[in-house]
């Protein structure tokens, strides 16, 4: 018997953030990343909405790419001088990670990262807060998942928090906040929410529900994000991109991801690559080595009126290229010496990635390290 689990309410739409006005609670802290949200407006808003509901906020801001425990200790400290009952991640998914992990440490200041990071250890939570994600990147699904991705800088490693604990209590989805999001990052974002999908699809514990999701986030996807790249003012497809991006959270959130994740999280903590570009980077090679085992990428093909899982995978690199994503870790700019002396490594830790025990085929070490190889030179490989 399995479950299906999400946010209990999300509310979606454009100018959905207005639904903040409902939200019960009387002291919130906001955590937000760097100057954006309070450039295009999004912040003020998010706090007049608040302070409707009788809601007093103060803001942690600050929050870096790929968020380090670092920043979420202060954070964590800075909760505990707060107090908040209300927490909101507002912002890409960097924000709404680092509020996740802060939430933790808020809830139980004891823990270490490496005890979180193992699977399904966060304790019950919700003893001093809810949490409210409120995101204005298209890509993650952060908003909708049990899942936060933390950095320690001195190891190199990024550890996945994994737990259902960490599902958001609201999610707000609302497409007008992303309007001001770059075109690279609307690639990248994009790309990211493809490989939730993909990897959704096909993951060891895949089901019906989650399928659809997965697959309808997919069609999305390759529907809306080049015009969303090309044409940024276009709100109606932004809404699709971010409508994509929380389905196929939902999908990932229940049956979890696979290698492409579990090999991206290993070259971002140690080159910073972005999350969404070393995904496309490694997603055409993943799903040629996952294709020994499964059929369903056929499934996805036939989005396209094809029938195997190589056409499924040209398609995907041809959607990476139309979005000018880079499709190799050498095109990247990451240097060949740099690499060959961090590929054991990343190896080895993408094989204990929690993500790796919902690949649908089990990957030795040499066909992990083979598939990095070939994502470097950027050439096709064949399992």
């Amino acid at each position: 018997m399995t479950t299906f689990i999400v946010p209990k309410n999300i509310f979606h739409g454009l100018g959905s953030l207005e639904n903040l006005k409902t939200i019960e609670g009387t002291k919130a802290v906001i955590v937000i990343g760097g100057s954006s949200v309070k450039k295009n407006g999004v912040l003020e808003k998010t706090q007049n909405f608040l302070s409707e509901a009788g809601i007093q906020s103060a803001v942690f801001s600050g929050v870096e790419a790929d968020p380090s425990i670092d920043t979420v200790m202060k954070g964590a400290k800075f909760f505990a001088q707060e107090q908040p009952d209300v927490v909101i991640g507002l912002g890409g998914c960097s924000a709404i990670d680092a509020a996740k992990a802060m939430w933790v440490f808020y809830e139980y200041p004891e823990s270490t990262l490496e005890e979180l990071a193992a699977p399904f250890a966060v304790k019950t939570m919700r003893n001093k807060a809810i949490f409210v994600a409120i995101p204005s990147t298209s890509g993650t699904g952060t908003e909708i998942t049990g899942l936060s991705v933390i950095t320690d800088r001195e190891k190199g490693t990024k550890y996945p928090i994994v737990s259902h604990e960490l599902t958001p209590d609201v999610a707000i989805i609302d497409g007008e906040l992303c309007a001001s999001m770059p075109g690279h990052v609307t690639a990248n974002t994009g790309l990211d929410a493809l490989s939730h999908g993909v990897e959704a699809y096909v993951s060891n514990i895949a089901d019906r529900y989650n399928d659809a999701l997965a697959k309808g986030s997919i069609d999305l996807v390759f529907k809306n994000l080049p015009r969303a790249v090309a044409e940024p003012d276009e709100l109606e497809t932004r809404q699709a991109m971010h409508d994509a991006s929380c389905m196929a959270g939902m999908a990932f959130t229940n049956v979890w991801l696979g290698i492409v994740h579990a090999m991206s999280h290993q070259v971002g903590g140690t080159f910073g690559i972005a999350h969404g570009c070393g995904n496309a980077i490694l997603m055409p090679n993943v799903i040629r080595f996952n294709a020994k085992v499964t059929g369903k990428y056929g499934d996805l093909a036939a989005l396209f009126g094809k029938t195997t899982a190589e056409e499924f995978a040209r398609e995907v690199a041809g959607l990476t290229a139309s979005v000018g994503v880079a499709d190799s870790f050498k095109a990247c700019g990451i240097d060949e010496e740099q690499w060959n002396a961090k590929l054991d490594a990343m190896t080895e830790h993408a094989l204990k990635d929690p993500c790796t025990l919902f690949n649908p085929r089990k990957p030795t070490f040499e066909e992990i390290r083979a598939i990095y190889q070939a994502c470097y030179d950027g050439t096709a490989i064949d399992f």
